[in-house]
């Protein structure tokens, strides 16, 4: 691996990780406000997705990034009334109603969002796109299974191992919202079981197994204490293992949200203190970081740049 100056390495929230065109849009879409600019934000959202053909994984990446950065804008509005039966503009807006959804703890406009996806999943059957949303409006609606799993499948007859679907049923199945930990443990097990090396959905039980770390601290007292036995235990051993042995090798790593993946195993290593370990992945990351698991210990810039300091101790 080749060296880089402290200045390259410094550590930094690039919530577009390595994808550089996302990059440049998402810059353009954080100026202020001026006139014509919706137009040429628009533009530069639907040519980015334009661009990702058929790539789905690549296209869930940018649709959820894109919609973090617009949720608190008019700019998915915008879009949409410019472009009503733009299959990328429903899919950027029923994504930013999911997150917004999250956040107030209601969606009245969810049949509409529904119905419109449905339309754009008419107009492009091979796009699993309109389908992931629409998922994730039947979670945040929580749903039946039953229809939950209808959708779930039509994900995965277009795209088998989509990334963001999986991450959506791993909530959907656990014990705070709609399942149980034994519904998501065998949804984990079964998943694992059939998934290739290099599948966009290798962090998946890794994912599972640092939310709960992440959920006990969060709660503090004896069970933040105990959560620090969690790594040492098989059910937080193994699954840290497994991560560690694909993860290894970042030329075998090729979906779009690698780097994320990859935050999260560094989280577990380092929580493990397994700092030896976590010492390559953090030169793997070159200062990339994410917010989420980061921000579980305070200001994530601040524990990334604690931790990746303490593995290379």
């Amino acid at each position: 691996m080749p060296l880089f100056t402290t200045r390259q390495r410094k550590a930094r929230l690039m919530p577009e990780l390595d994808d550089q065109p996302l990059g440049k849009v998402l810059k353009s879409l954080r100026q202020p406000p001026m006139p014509g600019m919706t137009d040429v934000q628009v533009g530069l959202m639907a040519q980015l997705l334009d661009a990702s053909h058929r790539d789905w994984d690549r296209k869930a990446h940018r649709v959820s990034v894109l919609a973090q950065c617009v949720m608190a804008s008019q700019l998915p509005e915008a879009w949409l009334a410019r472009d009503p039966h733009d299959a990328n503009a429903i899919a950027l807006h029923g994504w930013v109603e999911c997150l917004r959804a999250a956040r107030r703890g209601s969606m009245p406009g969810a049949q509409e969002v529904l119905d419109a996806c449905h339309r754009a999943a008419d107009d492009h059957p091979d796009d699993p796109t309109p389908w992931v949303v629409i998922l994730g409006v039947l979670r945040r609606l929580r749903c039946s299974q039953r229809e939950v799993f209808w959708a779930w499948n039509e994900v995965l007859r277009r795209d088998r191992w989509h990334r963001q679907a999986y991450l959506q049923m791993l909530g959907y199945l656990s014990p705070a919202e709609c399942g149980s930990h034994m519904q998501m443990m065998d949804f984990i097990e079964t998943a694992q079981a059939r998934m290739p090396p290099t599948a966009p959905t290798i962090g998946l039980e890794l994912t599972a197994a640092t939310r709960q770390y992440v959920k006990h601290l969060g709660i503090g007292g004896p069970s933040a204490l105990l959560a620090k036995d969690q790594w040492r235990q098989p059910a937080g051993a193994s699954p840290l293992q497994r991560s560690l042995d694909r993860q290894r090798d970042p030329a075998r790593l090729h979906h779009a949200a690698a780097l994320a993946d990859l935050n999260v195993l560094a989280f577990a290593l380092v929580a493990a203190h397994r700092t030896a370990e976590a010492n390559g992945v953090f030169a793997t990351l070159r200062g990339v970081v994410t917010p989420w698991p980061w921000n579980a210990l305070g200001d994530p810039l601040m524990a990334y740049e604690r931790a990746s300091r303490r593995a290379l101790r």
